[in-house]
């Protein structure tokens, strides 16, 4: 992809190697580093670590392999080199990225093998496309990996919006959690590709796409570091249905009169990270039986814990609105069960149709 107007350019060669050696810097650190350096409370999963890691070494290479065949290999076969270099990221890049994104989603363990599947056909035609030093074959390669991406992007775009509706089933506090920023990272990943696959050879196009690989670099590390661990996924939830043996059927059960008596009286909703399965095995049922009734209630565990919390901030506003000096609603909020202020304020708009700060200012007129 880069002629010899970018080689020649040192503005940009300096900005081709700082993204190659800041790739080469985040890879390590995910590597060689065991704790979380920049977020101490937050423990990522391990195996995203090392996919995000080797995608990271991945983009350092792709910036080896097209500066060594465009400066000292093949700089007059343009066909040739780039034929190469773009194969060469097929195989690399572009199915370590889609693992990278896979793995972002912890609902449940996803096969990866298709990836490598559907890459091998664009290696056989790059290998013709070269042993025939024809162009044509290229284009069919271009064609099927926009077909690629196309079906790839629908797919996660469906995956993140299971993966949320699962999140909200099961967890408490969404914070660390959430992958919805993944969708952008999606988007400048596949901006890069089509620029590496365009072969125009624009400089200013060139300029551009270093700079957006800056930011998938930096969106990498920072969306891996603040991906939390979680501890369940559908798998291990089907797997352990079959030992948890309620002594009542589905049917039977009160729920509501259990979770007023062993959460919502004993404040067991105020515990940080409360899960669903955590939650059924304080009342006593099965995880399953209590999300089929939050489902008949048309309401999810999250809706139902935030819920909640957000009474209790209420009441604790109400018995501290006389005190001096007046407690701070950050305060009160972390008291209520919420680990983040603007977890909160989401959760209480969502709920009450107003801001904190409108509630509140009602609430002291109404006093």
């Amino acid at each position: 992809m880069y002629d010899h107007q970018g080689l020649q350019d040192v503005f940009f060669m300096m900005l081709y190697g700082g993204a190659a050696m800041l790739a080469v810097v985040s890879c390590l650190y995910l590597t060689l580093t065991r704790g979380n350096m920049f977020f101490a409370t937050i423990n990522p999963p391990k195996t995203l670590r090392r996919w995000a890691a080797a995608f990271l070494a991945a983009v350092a290479a792709s910036h080896v392999w097209w500066g060594v065949l465009g400066i000292c290999c093949l700089k007059d076969d343009r066909l040739t080199r780039n034929i190469i270099a773009i194969t060469l990221d097929r195989l690399t890049l572009v199915p370590l990225m889609m693992i990278v994104l896979l793995r972002m989603l912890q609902d449940r363990r996803r096969h990866l093998w298709p990836i490598f599947a559907v890459i091998l056909p664009l290696v056989v035609i790059s290998v013709i496309s070269i042993a025939t030093h024809n162009n044509s074959f290229e284009r069919y390669t271009m064609i099927y990996s926009i077909a690629i991406g196309i079906i790839f992007t629908l797919y996660y775009i469906h995956a993140v919006r299971h993966y949320s509706h699962w999140l909200r089933d099961n967890f408490a506090d969404l914070q660390h959690k959430e992958v919805w920023q993944s969708l952008l990272l999606l988007a400048s990943i596949l901006f890069v590709y089509a620029a590496y696959a365009s072969n125009e050879g624009d400089l200013a196009a060139e300029y551009l796409s270093q700079v957006n690989t800056l930011f998938i670099i930096g969106f990498v590390l920072w969306r891996v570091e603040t991906l939390q661990q979680l501890d369940i996924t559908e798998e291990e939830e089907e797997e352990s249905i079959a030992a948890e043996t309620p002594k009542e059927s589905p049917s039977s059960v009160n729920f509501s009169t259990l979770l007023q008596q062993k959460c919502e009286a004993t404040l067991l909703y105020l515990q940080h990270d409360l899960t669903l399965p955590q939650l059924a095995t304080a009342i006593g049922t099965n995880r399953t039986y209590l999300s089929a009734y939050f489902a008949q209630q048309d309401i999810t565990y999250n809706a139902y814990i935030n819920n909640l919390r957000i009474h209790h901030f209420m009441r604790l506003y109400s018995e501290a609105a006389d005190s001096a000096p007046a407690v701070p609603a950050k305060m009160l909020a972390q008291q209520s069960g919420f680990h983040s202020y603007i977890t909160f304020s989401a959760a209480f708009k969502k709920f009450t149709g107003q801001t904190v700060t409108e509630w509140m200012k009602q609430h002291g007129e109404e006093q």
